[in-house]
């Protein structure tokens, strides 16, 4: 009794599911051949649509907006190119390559000074002289005056060190020119012999004028740092 019961529900279910199959397939085939109202009306108006832009851009002229008042000119300036006349270009402004005539002007009449005026322009002044002749203000002397004018300007024959001290070992001179370099002087390190043994100069310069020396070691000095000046000859 019960396996009749079971193989009547199995067969009811497949009945079922045989019967919403076909039922499925029937109204996907119905919607798919029946036409849709909404879509075909929206459809054609789309194509009704794009005809009318279409030949509104076919006849659209771009100087409409130039006409202002008057927009019966623009089918008239159109029409020549719909019917394929080709419109001639207005005629263009040629320059005239023919230079100007040129005016004869009359020759300025040279003006001749007499012998007064000419003596009166004669440089007269020994500034204006030494202008003209370069030479003529040098003296005979050109040593001399070498030296006058470095007197003038403060300078003489020598160059001025300021020596911060001499030792026997470089390092010890590279130390005292590291000092300096932190008090804010630049100094160098020189090399020679003297009585047979090497010794190591710390000095700073040189300088065109003894005041400066002077001034550099007044500095040193005063910052306990014991200094000299030497000269050496240009």
């Amino acid at each position: 009794m019960r396996r009749h019961q079971r193989g009547g529900t199995i067969l009811g279910l497949i009945l079922g599911l045989l019967v919403g199959v076909g039922a499925a397939l029937a109204v996907a085939v119905y919607v798919t051949n029946v036409p849709v109202p909404f879509v075909n009306k929206g459809g054609a108006k789309g194509d009704a649509k794009d005809k009318a832009e279409a030949q509104r851009n076919q006849n659209w002229d771009p100087n409409s907006p130039l006409y202002g008042k008057n927009p019966a000119r623009a089918p008239a300036a159109a029409a020549p190119a719909a019917q394929g006349v080709v419109v001639p270009e207005p005629p263009r402004n040629v320059a005239d390559n023919t230079s100007p005539p040129v005016e004869n002007k009359p020759a300025k009449p040279e003006v001749v000074l007499p012998d007064a005026a000419k003596a009166t322009d004669k440089p007269t002044d020994k500034t204006q002289v030494a202008k003209l002749d370069p030479k003529a203000g040098q003296g005979a002397d050109p040593l001399g005056d070498l030296a006058k004018s470095r007197s003038a300007d403060g300078t003489d024959g020598f160059q001025y060190f300021v020596q911060a001290g001499a030792f026997r070992s470089q390092t010890d001179g590279d130390a005292q020119r590291a000092k300096l370099a932190m008090m804010g002087w630049e100094a160098r390190v020189s090399e020679r012999e003297v009585n047979g043994r090497t010794v190591y100069r710390v000095r700073v310069g040189p300088f065109n004028k003894r005041d400066d020396a002077d001034g550099l070691k007044g500095k040193l000095d005063g910052a306990g740092v014991d200094a000299q000046i030497v000269r050496v000859q240009r």
